[in-house]
């Protein structure tokens, strides 16, 4: 197995003179790496996310003003920091934006907001703020910016877990840093940037669960052979797992950004139980099964889905400790003594506290409220499209003046949430290759993959009906990426291939790289609300439902 290309998964573990423990090793893990493969594994994806972090933090403050969203998450990201709780705002109508972009705090009410979706990017918005003041746009979106960041690290470490190779990983963390949906989301204060991250970092976190859980069944089942006794049944308890403790803290974060995080929690705790079930038949374990689900299964749950659903009620805690939050004593005026029923009034509940009953009926009008947003927007489009880019989402445009650095009759400046067209449609490609891998080669690579991009991606299509923007494909750009670098690794070849065969997977991989990067440079002023003449602008709008 070669450090430049995908690994196979690895094959029975045959007559060997190395010790059972690494044997075992070999079974569950593959080949050991070096400590210089481990070193670049580490090195590589840190460099390509300093360059990331470079191209994000420059003028982030452009433009100076509140775009899209921003006009939501910014102010209600402060009102949290004031109030503990969002209070209206716009009292001053359509001069609250200027207001409050020149530092001016007053723009809000005395009532508290309706609000649907629950606070924690916000708080993570309005925390920047407090340190920057609210005059800086740049402190808007420096929480933003730094959670894109760190994704780009994130994403090679999950790379290195799947392929084990360190060339791998960097081109991994070098695909993010240039894709251009996730570099706009990285310098727009609105949430889908963070959306996207807690997601990944528990995915990044639930890879190293799984390799520290190899590596410990494996030295209990040897250590247990080796001495002359036969394994329990069940297989050995692999102990606490700290990494799934991590993966559900921040699986709770995303679900307290936005709901729609809610679904890579029932993704990702399938797929960690799944590897778990074929690591327990790979080490010969008797009952693997019944192991797996008691053993493994049955505390995973716990894990993850009470330490979640723990931290995503933490994240409330300025409306628990609030008086007049939204629906803040709603279960006082309404009693639980409805006869039946699942509703927060009903006598079933009537042992949960008011607190809870009434962050209950607040939530079912967050979803109501959710659900029922259909007004037309000129950049509406249907999931359907998302995976082509064919709909970008416009977040700022002006036709600035000479006055504003305009140098010819007409320019542009814009901010669109257009992907890199060569890893979105590549990726297209290489989704379909890796559900094919997946269900014809059973590799576990390709179908965690696929759960990624399906987790943030199928769900929506539950709701073709609603105003829904192809920027939400955002918190899937991980796995795109992912499927990208799996098929490249393929095109790089194995590594008992001709001279001539690694040349030419070297040459086709490396040109995909570079014209990535190119692709970045030129769409870079449509992304960063540049002053260009109108013309570059056009040439940019490669479609017609690009503009």
């Amino acid at each position: 197995m070669s450090s430049t290309t995908l690994d196979a998964p690895a094959p029975p573990v045959a007559d060997s003179p190395l010790p059972l423990r690494y044997q075992l090793r070999r079974r569950l893990l593959g080949r050991p790496r070096t400590a210089r493969e481990k070193l670049w594994a580490w090195l590589g994806p840190a460099l390509v996310a300093l360059i990331g972090g470079i191209l994000r933090f420059w003028d982030l403050g452009r433009p100076h003003q509140l775009i899209f969203d921003e006009t939501y998450y910014v102010k209600e990201g402060w009102s949290l920091i004031q109030y503990g709780i969002e209070r209206q705002q716009n009292i001053f109508g359509s001069q609250s934006d200027n207001l409050f972009t020149m530092g001016s705090p007053q723009v809000y009410g005395s009532q508290a907001d309706f609000v649907v979706h629950p606070p924690f990017g916000k708080w993570v918005i309005g925390f920047f703020e407090w340190i920057f003041g609210i005059d800086s746009s740049f402190g808007w979106r420096v929480g933003v910016a730094l959670a894109g960041t760190i994704a780009i690290y994130l994403i090679g470490r999950c790379a290195w877990h799947l392929f084990r190779s360190p060339l791998l990983a960097t081109l991994a963390s070098i695909l993010l840093c240039f894709e251009g949906t996730a570099f706009v989301m990285s310098r727009v204060s609105i949430l889908d940037g963070l959306v996207m991250f807690w997601p990944l970092a528990a995915f990044a976190a639930l890879l190293a669960d799984r390799d520290r859980s190899r590596r410990i069944l494996a030295d209990k089942v040897a250590a247990v052979r080796e001495s002359g006794g036969s394994v329990a049944a069940l297989g050995p308890w692999l102990g606490w797992r700290p990494w799934r403790w991590v993966a559900a803290v921040c699986l709770g974060l995303g679900m307290a950004t936005k709901w729609s995080d809610g679904f890579y929690l029932a993704i990702f705790g399938l797929m960690t139980v799944w590897w778990d079930l074929g690591a327990r038949r790979a080490a010969g374990v008797r009952n693997w099964i019944a192991g797996t689900f008691l053993k493994d299964a049955l505390p995973a749950m716990v894990k993850l889905v009470g330490v979640s659903v723990l931290t995503y009620l933490l994240c409330w805690i300025g409306w628990f400790r609030s008086d007049d939050g939204y629906d803040r004593h709603w279960a006082a005026a309404n009693p639980a003594t409805q006869d039946s029923g699942f509703s927060p009034d009903s006598s079933l509940f009537a042992w949960l506290p008011d607190t809870l009953r009434s962050l209950w009926q607040y939530h079912i009008e967050m979803y109501n409220s959710a659900k029922s947003i259909t007004s037309e927007h000129p950049y509406m489009s249907n999931p359907w499209s998302w995976i082509l880019q064919t709909r970008p989402t416009s977040f700022f445009y002006e036709s600035p003046g000479k006055d504003a650095g305009c140098t010819v009759d007409q320019c542009s400046k814009a901010v669109t949430s257009l992907g890199n067209p060569l890893i979105w449609w590549f990726g297209a490609i290489a989704l379909v290759i890796c559900i094919f891998y997946w269900l014809f080669g059973r590799d576990w690579r390709a179908g965690a993959i696929v759960g990624g991009v399906m987790a943030g991606w199928l769900p929506w299509f539950s709701y073709q009906d609603r105003t829904i923007f192809t920027f939400y494909s955002v918190v899937f750009v991980p796995y795109i990426v992912l499927a990208c670098v799996f098929v490249l690794g393929l095109v790089l070849g194995a590594p008992d291939a001709s001279v001539r065969r690694v040349r030419a997977g070297r040459i086709a991989v490396g040109s995909f790289t570079v014209l990535t990067v190119a692709l970045f440079v030129f769409f870079w002023p449509i992304w960063t609300a540049q002053v260009i003449p109108y013309t570059h602008w056009q040439a940019r709008m490669w479609l017609p439902s690009w503009i």
